[in-house]
């Protein structure tokens, strides 16, 4: 359902929302606690400028990449919470200068490339398509945080399609995450999007299904909100289990699997 160009375009619209709604916010705004314990907004900004410049390091120079990501690797907490660190001692407007310069290279990188071709990334190389559909899900996830933060709605629009197909891709993540054994039956995925058309995923003849609209479903894989509190159906014990581990990241901000805002575990 989604073409690369596509989701590069959606990558850099989603991106370029979220930088529209920070413009401009006075200094306390900044440091309003978002539902990521710990995190404020210029965590998340300074979070997502990081995540922007590793995937256009990841494009367009490999070496520089694997050299820039060594200490995460070594020690993940430790090496995220340096890089961390490093962009949130950027004053605000070079923070957004830095951002929305990285922004636009991971796009433009990520659509030159095949969207088939593996790209390296944190733990395994990713094809292009693939993490430009995980940068967009990082914008989604910790834009709604900001969003939340600030007090203004979300807008739904149909580019967390791309959101929701890593959330199917990333359904045996859930199992990994937790020492289980991924189940060998497929599921199958149907869901609404904002503007009503219908997504499908996975084989028509799946026992095990899920269904509902597609913004609940992207709030649930990527940990935002609770099954309980959504309008999403299992069929099938297999499918209604992993309705309750469902997520596309193995780590939720600050390093660990905990809560993030009003998500229950």
């Amino acid at each position: 359902m989604t073409a690369m160009q596509d989701v590069c375009a959606d990558l850099a619209a989603e991106g370029a929302g979220l930088a529209r709604l920070v413009a401009g916010l006075p200094p306390g705004q900044w440091s309003a606690p978002t539902p990521a314990a710990g995190w404020t907004v210029r965590h998340q900004v300074a979070h997502l400028a990081q995540v922007s410049r590793l995937v256009g390091l990841a494009v367009r120079d490999p070496a520089a990449f694997e050299a820039e990501t060594a200490a995460v690797r070594e020690d993940a907490a430790a090496g995220t919470a340096a890089a961390l660190a490093e962009r949130l001692a950027e004053p605000v407007p070079e923070l957004l200068r830095h951002w929305a310069r990285w922004r636009a290279g991971a796009a433009e990188g990520l659509a030159a490339v095949p969207r088939r071709q593996p790209v390296p990334w944190l733990a395994d190389p990713l094809p292009a398509s693939v993490l430009a559909a995980a940068a967009l899900t990082e914008l989604f996830a910790h834009g709604h945080d900001i969003h939340e933060a600030l007090g203004v709605p979300y807008a739904f629009t149909d580019r967390i399609g791309h959101v929701a197909f890593l959330g199917t891709r990333a359904r045996d993540l859930a199992y990994r995450a937790r020492g289980l054994e991924p189940p060998a039956e497929p599921f199958r995925f149907e869901l609404t999007a904002p503007s009503g058309v219908r997504w499908a995923f996975g084989p028509e003849d799946a026992d095990q299904r899920v269904s509902g609209p597609a913004a609940d479903f992207c709030l649930l894989v990527t940990r935002r909100r609770h099954r309980d509190d959504l309008a999403l159906t299992a069929v099938g014990p297999v499918a209604d289990h992993w309705l309750g581990i469902a997520r596309t990241h193995l780590v939720a901000p600050g390093g660990g699997p905990g809560r993030i805002g009003q998500y229950r575990v």
